[in-house]
């Protein structure tokens, strides 16, 4: 295990290096939020198509993801600068065909193919910008208290880019929301520029870095990306499904939308030093599992609400959003630990991102790619006002998630007692 912990400069910038989250996160809420919904909604697209080229998209995106991180594992190798400037490369690119996503140039013929490429682009570039930021965060190791506050600084400052694209479309459109995304990017590009590196890692001349398959020789990186792959799909089927939920089951209208999504955002972002008090008190592990039964009490509220309860909904957003605070800062805390304890921090951190990031994409592939078609097939349609399709509506955004959770909250329940080792 390495035991090097931050330089007191690295501590003291985590602001500067965290910046960088803003966009990264920024990023996601036009990706997996507003997208599907405005396909559906707006442009009327059938909702069965959107799914399966959301679907399809992601998977191969996922697919990617391990060699990005190899490929970042040999930048850190060439220094600091090779990642940042990797980093940059990809943040310009996903701006850019995130402009084409929303304002696409393409006629009808074209719609397909030229949506799958631009979004399965746009979905890479964001994964090859999270990686190089992660793996530089991973880098910086410590304690599990200083673990918590590295992720904490990138997780907090990505919550306020949440908030704000979760407002600007209510208040100025879709293009707003673009340029806000682009100012996001400069600015963290410049933070993360100015914070100082890592310290280095001595590494023995016969373990090169950069080997895809080093995360599955550790039995602790599987028991906790187990865990970690299905608590992220009971969060990324609300996520899928909330401005659905919102304009049809509860038949809110603006500000509503907007409203709900930044109290949710906001409730995560204020939660998160109490998680990180948590963490003092109780550890990574139970910390985590507080907030996971936080929010099945939150979604388990959502089940049963109609039309007109929107003032109701807030509050389940507040709940939820404050167990949010849990899910971002703590996996990611553990995850540092586990490169630790097996000897890979300096060699393989990209590695464990890129299959970290890969159960991501998959959770969020299965949202869209199976949830969507499913709803479509019960009866389900964007705008409608049928019971029985709103009801199936508000069986998957609320209980489905409920029960992986409680699944996902009793395996890691299982892990803790018995290797609590792992998760420390």
């Amino acid at each position: 295990m390495n035991d090097t912990a931050p330089s007191p400069a690295a501590a003291a910038s985590g602001w500067r290096y965290g910046l960088l989250g803003a966009p990264v996160a920024f990023a996601s809420v036009p990706l997996y939020v507003h997208l599907p919904h405005h396909y559906a909604g707006a442009l009327g697209w059938p909702l069965a198509a959107v799914g399966t080229l959301l679907l399809a998209s992601r998977l191969a995106d996922a697919a990617i993801d391990p060699l990005l991180g190899r490929w970042v594992d040999r930048l850190h190798g060439r220094g600091p600068r090779a990642v940042q400037a990797f980093g940059g490369a990809a943040g310009a690119l996903m701006l850019a065909l995130l402009v084409l996503l929303f304002f696409p140039p393409w006629d009808a013929a074209w719609r397909w193919p030229a949506t799958t490429l631009a979004l399965l682009g746009a979905c890479a570039a964001a994964s090859a910008l999270a990686v190089a930021h992660q793996s530089w965060g991973t880098r910086l190791g410590g304690t599990a208290a200083q673990r918590g506050r590295v992720v904490a600084w990138r997780e907090g400052l990505g919550l306020a880019g949440v908030l704000a694209a979760s407002v600007l479309p209510e208040a100025g459109g879709l293009g707003a929301l673009l340029a806000g995304c682009g100012a996001l990017l400069l600015a963290g590009l410049w933070g993360w520029w100015a914070s100082p590196p890592p310290p280095a890692t001595p590494v023995a001349a016969d373990t090169p870095a950069g080997d895809w398959r080093a995360p599955w020789r550790q039995p602790a990186f599987r028991r906790l990306l187990a865990v970690f792959a299905l608590n992220g799909i009971a969060s990324a089927i609300p996520a899928t499904l909330v401005l659905f939920f919102i304009t049809d089951r509860l038949q809110a209208a603006a500000p509503w939308p907007g409203l709900l999504l930044a109290a949710y955002f906001g409730a995560a972002a204020l939660g998160l030093p109490l998680w990180l008090r948590a963490v003092s008190r109780w550890g990574l592990a139970r910390g985590w599992l507080a907030g996971m039964a936080l929010s099945i009490a939150a979604f388990a509220g959502a089940a049963g609400l109609q039309a007109g309860d929107a003032p109701w909904f807030l509050a389940v957003c507040l709940a939820a959003g404050a167990a949010l605070g849990a899910d971002l800062a703590l996996p990611g805390a553990l995850l540092t630990g586990v490169i630790d304890r097996a000897g890979d921090r300096g060699r393989h951190d990209g590695a464990y991102l890129g299959w970290w990031q890969v159960a991501t994409k998959l959770n969020l592939a299965l949202a869209a790619g199976a949830v969507l078609p499913l709803l479509a097939g019960l009866g389900y349609q964007p705008g409608q006002t049928e019971p029985e399709g709103l009801r199936w509506l508000g069986l998957a955004y609320a209980a489905l998630p409920c029960a992986l959770k409680a699944l996902a909250a009793g395996l890691l329940a299982w892990h803790w007692h018995h290797r609590p080792e792992d998760l420390s």
